[in-house]
This record gives C-alpha cells, structure tokens and sequence, in this order.
C-alpha cells in the first residue's frame, strides 16, 4: 500500500537521517517541507512543495499526490509527531495511510545543553495562534515550561506578554539555531529578553525562581486577597458557588462583576485547561485583580476592563457564568448573558436582594430552563472570654440557570 512518509530531520545542519530514511527520501516523487529543511536537497529532482501560507492547501496536495500513487516524503523539523505536521496528517491522511520515521527534538536538544531531566518538562507551543492561553495555564502549575516559538511570537514578545501580566516568578533561557555554528544559549531575566533580537529558530525554556507569595487553591482566606473592605465574595459563599457552576478543566468561565478576582481567580483552578476572564469596570478593582493574580500566580485569568455587557462582544462564549452583582434593573445584562452562554452551560448569580433574585428568576424560566435557588447563611466563630461566640454574615442567594 502506498504511504505518506513523514520524515524527522532532527535538530542542525548535519545529516541527523539513517541511511534507510535518506534513500526513502531521494526515492520519493514529492518533497514536501519548509525553505530551509528543502534547501538541504538542492540536488533533488522532484516536484517540491514548500510549506507556507495555510495548511489545509498543503494538506490537500499532499492527499492528491498520495491518491494518485505518487511517493510523497513529508520532511519536518525534529520529530514529526511532537508539535509537528503529523497529528494534522494522521487525522486528514488516516494511521493507515502514514508511515512516521522519528527523530530527535528541539526539547531533547534544549534539556541536553541546559542539563535538566526533560520527562517531566511541560512543553507548549504557540505557533499558529493568535493568543498565549497554553503558556499561561502551564506557567500556573509547572516548575519549567519549554515553548516552541513562532516568527513574530519569539522570546522577547514572550517576555512582554509575561511581564504584562506581573509574571515574576520565572527566568528565560533561549536556545538559538541548535546544532548550527551559529548555536548561542542565553539566559536571561524577562526585562533582559525584552530587548534583545533573536535568531528566528529558537527553543525557550522558562524555569521557575521561586514559588507565588500565596499558593493557589480553593477556599482561600478572604485577608488573602487584597480587596475593598468587604467586597469580597466570602469564602464559604465562594465555595459554594464554585460548586454550583461545575467547572470542568476545559470550561470558558466569565466572572462579571468580579470585584477582587477571587472568584475568577479559584475557578483558574478548576478550570485549568480553559480560559477564565474576570470582567471589572471599576479601576481600582481591576488593580486588585492583577495584584491578587501576581500573588496566587493565577496566570490563567484574563482580566477585562470595562462595563458588561459592552465589553463582552471579544470575549467566546462561555461555558460558565458568575455574575456577583449588578442585576437589579439591568434587564440586558441578563439577556445577553444568557444568550451568549453554550448550550449545557451554568449561569450562577450571587444577591442579597430579593428583586435581583426575582430579575433572574423571571428570565431564566422564561426561556425554559431549569432554575434554583439556594441561601447560604454563614456563622463565623469569634473568641470571647474564655469561650467562642458566633457572628453571623449576611445571608446570600445563589441562585442557578442551567441552559438547554
């Protein structure tokens, strides 16, 4: 059966094939591969096929090629199945029509110059995308994080993407042009990345320097975060809420209304391969949010500044909601809300007024979905004498849409 061979070149200038993959390759009708793997093989008489602009185009004369009995050899950098052109190729080719010889990798490569054990190493790439999200929610739990870069996404927009969002607890080492003569390896604090140029064909390491101030997890102590004399969402009400909202690891979860972050924050938790964005149009507040963001190392929340639902229209939908406050009257909010939220998801809303808990209620089972209410009363213990007293908090609503 004829196959797509999908080649890995490994890391350098030297000839990092077997002689078995080099005659696979020279006995092939169709070369494929980026400029600089192709000009390895001036000689090559064949048809070439360069890729650049959208895959899928590549992909679909790779399809053609290979449909019509032709011998194609995909060639990639490193290996092809570790951040490369073959998981695109297995899912459009099919396993039964890929055939993968492997090779070593910029990781492997970057761990053997840095001396570090790498099985262990989280490694993310952000080529191709438009966000840092990956990054980020690795940067949360890992001690070292490896990034394959992209032209126009390499260390020093890194660096600023870190250092915009008060990430201080990591140094950068850059691997340039492995296995060239060019070969330079730098580390660097991220202020030091950010101004320097690099070799567009670079490897990043980023390895932690110290731990966040405040480890995060649920149910943190409300005198953890910084916030406006109680406007905080307490932590027994935040337990709870964060329960009724279900976050799954994958989840899209909007806080609006998000005051301190804490709930945003504690849901980053939870949601630790998604995206959390916490809405705020106070200044002050937005300030506590990074703050507390800093602190907790709660990378994977994005901050949004500005009025719901105004600013909303950026964001994807969610599959989450919090909303803390801000519902008397506000009959849009709750619509666009709901309107944007995805079929199965949550919206949660926390009041202490019985018309805001009238508002929610008459829309959610306007629209037919299921809808409850549970109130919270909390009791805190506090010393008095020789004994303990209790004071009570004010009792909360949090009140439960599900959308079908």
């Amino acid at each position: 059966m004829n196959k797509v061979y999908v080649v890995g070149m490994g890391i350098g200038a030297g000839n990092c094939l077997s002689p078995s993959a080099e005659e696979l390759i020279r006995g092939s009708d169709m070369l494929v591969g980026g400029k600089r793997i192709l000009r390895s093989f001036e000689d090559w008489e064949g048809e070439r096929v360069e890729i650049k602009g959208p895959l899928r185009d590549i992909i679909e004369e790779i399809q053609d090629a290979w449909s019509e009995g032709k011998k194609v050899a995909v060639l990639a950098d490193g290996d092809p199945l570790f951040f490369g052109i073959g998981k695109t190729l297995l899912k459009e080719v099919g396993p039964e029509g890929v055939e993968f010889i492997p090779n070593v990798t910029a990781l492997q490569v970057a761990a053997s110059k840095a001396k570090i054990a790498w099985n262990n190493l989280k490694t993310v790439s952000i080529h191709g995308r438009k966000d840092f999200w990956p990054l980020l929610r690795a940067l949360c739990s890992q001690d070292m994080v490896g990034v394959y870069t992209a032209d126009g996404q390499g260390p020093s927009t890194i660096a600023t993407v870190m250092i915009n969002k008060n990430i201080d607890t990591f140094r950068m080492t850059v691997f340039e042009d492995l296995g060239y003569d060019t070969e330079r390896v730098r580390d660097l604090d991220l202020k030091e990345a950010e101004e320097l140029e690099f070799s567009p064909l670079n490897f990043v390491l980023l390895r932690r320097i110290r731990d966040p101030e405040i480890p995060l997890s649920l149910g943190l102590e409300d005198d953890l975060y910084v916030h406006d004399k109680g406007m905080i969402t307490k932590k027994e009400v935040r337990a709870a809420c964060l329960a009724t909202l279900a976050i799954e690891p994958g989840d899209v979860v909007w806080d609006i209304g998000a005051g301190c972050g804490s709930v945003a924050i504690e849901a980053s938790y939870l949601a630790r391969q998604g995206e959390v964005y916490a809405v705020e149009k106070n200044h002050e507040r937005i300030e506590h949010i990074k703050e507390n963001i800093r602190r907790t190392g709660a990378y994977g929340v994005e901050v949004i500044h500005g009025e719901a639902p105004q600013c909303l229209d950026s964001l994807p939908d969610p599959d989450k909601i919090f909303l803390g406050g801000g519902m008397k009257g506000n009959k849009s909010l709750i619509q666009k809300l709901c309107e944007r939220l995805k079929p199965g998801g949550r919206v949660v809303a926390n009041t202490v007024l019985m018309d805001s808990l009238w508002e929610i209620r008459k829309h959610v089972e306007s629209l037919g979905w299921p809808f409850d209410v549970t109130q919270i009363s909390v009791a805190r213990s506090s010393s008095m004498s020789a004994d303990l007293r209790f004071e009570a908090l004010n009792p909360v609503f949090v009140a439960c849409g599900k959308k079908v």
